[in-house]
């Protein structure tokens, strides 16, 4: 009988412990279970992610785990959705800080961001991405939508309030256009700046508002 007690009250002190945990660290905590899902899958590869692994490393019981996760797939794509967000913020930034008007001083901050945005990957592992080409496939897609969409919904409504917009489909273009970049890039790191800005400029026929082809600026 008190082997019993002794047995369930060290199983409700377990429980307690566990619940404390979610109620004192909140996002904190999945923070840490996401940091140690970028972390085995850097050091030991896409193959030897677990739920197990994970939460050996995070330092958090299975039960904790799955209060976050349905499973090893969506903490993987939660990790990716927070490389996303901080694309989506940098972008942010950058639009924040562009100058109206001045089309020339765009291109030339806009082409070393994509730059940095691939080298940097926002703490997403290049294994999670490398290893698996599904994985990477769905993550190019879901990068390239938000970032097509955000620009479509600002800096593409700053320009056409001033300017003639100079291509259809735009927000296909845009997709098509941030697509290439991404994956030339990726595969191109060296890519001058210059080349990366004359890309965008032609794609978007806006080639003329630059110093090197004043003669192809519309005449309104």
């Amino acid at each position: 009988m008190s082997d019993n007690t002794a047995n369930i009250s060290v199983a409700d002190a377990v429980l307690a412990s566990d619940s404390t945990a979610k109620r004192l660290t909140g996002d904190e905590r999945r923070r840490e279970i996401l940091d140690a899902v970028r972390t085995v899958s850097s050091e030991l590869g896409v193959s030897h992610l677990s739920v197990s692994a994970v939460t050996k490393r995070a330092g958090c019981t299975r039960s904790l785990f799955y209060h976050y996760f349905a499973d090893m797939d969506a903490a993987v794509t939660a990790v990716m959705d927070e490389a996303i967000d901080g694309f989506i913020s940098e972008l942010e930034t950058w639009n924040a800080g562009r100058t109206v008007g001045d089309i020339e001083g765009a291109l030339d901050t806009v082409a070393p961001l994509f730059k940095r945005l691939v080298a940097s990957g926002h703490e997403l592992p290049s294994t999670l991405t490398s290893s698996s080409g599904a994985l990477y496939g769905g993550f190019l897609h879901n990068v390239v939508q938000r970032v097509a969409q955000y620009i479509c919904d600002t800096t593409v409504v700053d320009f056409v309030a001033h300017h003639e917009l100079r291509i259809d489909h735009v927000y296909e273009t845009f997709y098509t256009l941030i697509m290439g970049l991404l994956m030339y890039i990726r595969t191109h790191p060296d890519v001058p700046d210059e080349t990366v800005k004359e890309i965008i400029a032609s794609t978007l026929h806006i080639e003329g508002y630059t110093a090197k082809y004043p003669e192809r600026k519309p005449q309104n």
